[in-house]
């Protein structure tokens, strides 16, 4: 029972047609997993068990009738909590959100997977609102690495991620807004995608405004490509979603990288990277050039985007609280308050300012793009640190440091991006290598993701070591 909780969802279809094996069954694994282990990652704000089997049943009736439902009938799923939830709450980590209101409606995503007969197991943690890169928050509390609970996953789709890497699930849909999908995938060894911008429906907007994307957190690429041909479809409450993708993710997956021309970016030209992370991503781009890949070691050639970013962030904090009253600000945290504030200073012509820039850094990746299929760099320049702090010590040591460089700029160009495992350092902790292509080429994406891993595949907690967590 416990090795069907690491079974693909691809296998798992593959298994639910040969009536091998049962939805039913795969629920039971996916509920094992999170009642023996999630007491010591608190990577759930809600398991719904009850709801859970009832699906897994229907989905079972179904797959013996011959009639599934859809692409993914059958396939336990997680639903972060910043996403509505038809059914469950959706707190979004904060005291200041009540549960005792009615939840009627499903965000896009949510909806699609269960148009075609996922079963929903609950909703996972994320910081307040998504505000930071960890996965603590005043509501549910410290979200902690299967690799080493001491340390944090990552954030804000910290519980995601966390999920992921210990089968507590198999799909999981993460939000994205400057890495948040992205960043806890390098952390914690699992793939983490953000789709193109509108590529998958988001309701409602974000206070991010368009830096947010929906993001996935899966044990393997394949799976990924499952899910996108699930969710990456328009919705009418979307504003910005693109058209419909008749794109199918799984075909042509195998494509490999021969004769693509890859830019191999070790740090941008201005961040700080950690040795053993640099080292790692070097030999996981060196596996291209094997791959018969054209890599070239350049940088894209932008300045530190870290303003911008900062500018369309502090404002989306301000306009977030703005909605609350003085009783539901006195309970959300001091350093999101902080942000709003900075973000009431901003003046329309700074804001306006930053988008222009925005635009610019956006054509600059379009050219960039005409001479590169791929750009590879870090997803994050540092491994998982303890639980706790909102980033690494020496970050806390000097704020100027940006413990996240490489993420952020891409929600900026809405462009895809994927963290792929790529090895571990010699304390045991994984390492993410960041793979990004032009706007709209997200198939591109996972092609090179799945090369990598036909090559290098990737390891899970429990897979290693099964007394990581006791």
């Amino acid at each position: 029972m416990s090795e069907i909780a690491d079974f693909s969802a691809f296998k798992l279809l593959s298994l639910y047609r040969d009536r091998q094996l049962s939805p039913t069954e795969v629920t039971k694994a996916a509920l094992e997993r999170i009642n023996t282990y999630n007491s010591q990652v608190n990577a759930f704000a809600i398991v719904d068990e009850e709801t859970a089997l009832a699906e897994a049943r229907a989905s079972e009736v179904r797959w013996v009738n011959g009639n599934p439902l859809g692409l993914v009938d059958g396939i336990p799923f997680t639903v972060k909590d910043l996403l509505l939830t038809k059914g469950l709450p959706t707190r979004r980590g904060s005291k200041a959100i009540s549960s005792n209101q009615p939840w009627q409606e499903d965000a896009p995503a949510v909806a699609r997977l269960r148009e075609q007969g996922a079963v929903l197991l609950g909703k996972t943690t994320t910081s307040e609102f998504g505000w930071k890169g960890v996965t603590e928050s005043p509501l549910t509390g410290i979200t902690r690495n299967p690799w080493n609970t001491d340390l944090t996953p990552g954030g804000s789709s910290g519980g995601a991620a966390v999920a992921a890497a210990l089968g507590m699930g198999t799909l999981h849909l993460g939000t994205d807004g400057g890495g948040s999908s992205r960043s806890p995938a390098a952390l914690t060894g699992v793939f983490g995608l953000k789709p193109t911008f509108g590529r998958v429906a988001g309701y409602p907007s974000a206070h991010t405004g368009t830096l947010f994307h929906i993001g996935v957190l899966v044990r393997t690429v394949t799976d990924a490509a499952v899910m996108m041909n699930v969710i990456a479809h328009p919705d009418v409450r979307d504003w910005y979603a693109l058209s419909g993708d008749k794109q199918d993710y799984t075909f042509d997956l195998d494509k490999g990288v021969a004769g693509l021309r890859i830019a191999y970016s070790p740090n941008f030209g201005y961040a700080d990277v950690e040795p053993e992370v640099a080292a790692l991503v070097k030999a996981a781009v060196d596996i291209f050039a094997k791959l018969d890949a054209v890599v070239e070691e350049v940088d894209p050639g932008f300045a530190n985007p870290r303003s911008i970013f900062q500018t369309f962030w502090q404002t989306g904090a301000a306009k977030l609280l703005r909605g609350f009253s003085p009783e539901q600000q006195a309970v959300i945290e001091e350093g999101l308050l902080s942000i709003a504030k900075e973000g009431d200073r901003i003046t329309l012509a700074e804001y306006l300012s930053a988008q222009d820039a925005r635009e610019a850094l956006g054509r600059q990746m379009q050219r960039f793009h005409e001479n590169y299929d791929l750009l590879i760099t870090p997803t994050l320049p540092t491994v998982a640190f303890p639980v706790g702090q909102n980033r690494p010590q020496s970050s806390i040591e000097n704020p100027q440091r940006d413990w996240a460089p490489f993420t952020y700029p891409f929600n900026l160009t809405q462009q895809p991006a994927a963290s792929v495992p790529c090895g571990f350092t010699t304390n045991g902790l994984p390492v993410g290598m960041q793979i990004v292509a032009a706007k709209y080429r997200d198939l591109l994406v996972l092609q090179a993701a799945k090369a990598y891993e036909s090559i290098s595949p990737f390891i899970m907690p429990l897979e290693l070591n099964r007394n990581v967590l006791k």
